[in-house]
């Protein structure tokens, strides 16, 4: 199955360049529906280029604090020189949110 997503243009290029391996999301009814071996085809907001990847895990838990600690920071989108903060992602989620769906950290490989 491919499933549609949209990203900025930040994390898109650093999935494209392979840094960028786990995308985060809430684990709404959406991503419920999301399974490893599927395909999911990200659409770049800024210029509509996609990409093509593979789910190849699927990584549950209650809160984005929690995901982050089991995970290289490279691996979810930061640069070496950067501190990464699961505060970064209630500009996408609202805690409320976070609480109700709880996260997945959708591990990728590129087609």
């Amino acid at each position: 199955m491919i499933h549609n997503m949209n990203l900025n243009n930040e994390p898109f290029e650093l999935i494209k360049s392979g840094s960028k391996t786990i995308e985060l999301r809430l684990n709404d009814e959406k991503r419920r529906i999301l399974n490893v071996g599927d395909e999911i085809l990200f659409n770049n907001r800024s210029n509509n280029e996609t990409l093509l990847t593979s789910i190849v895990g699927l990584h549950k838990y209650n809160s984005f604090k929690s995901l982050y600690k089991d995970f290289d920071k490279v691996s979810l989108g930061y640069r070496e020189d950067e501190i990464s903060d699961p505060s970064d992602m209630n500009k996408y989620y609202s805690e409320e949110d976070e609480e109700k769906y709880g996260v997945v950290g959708i591990e990728l490989k590129l087609k």
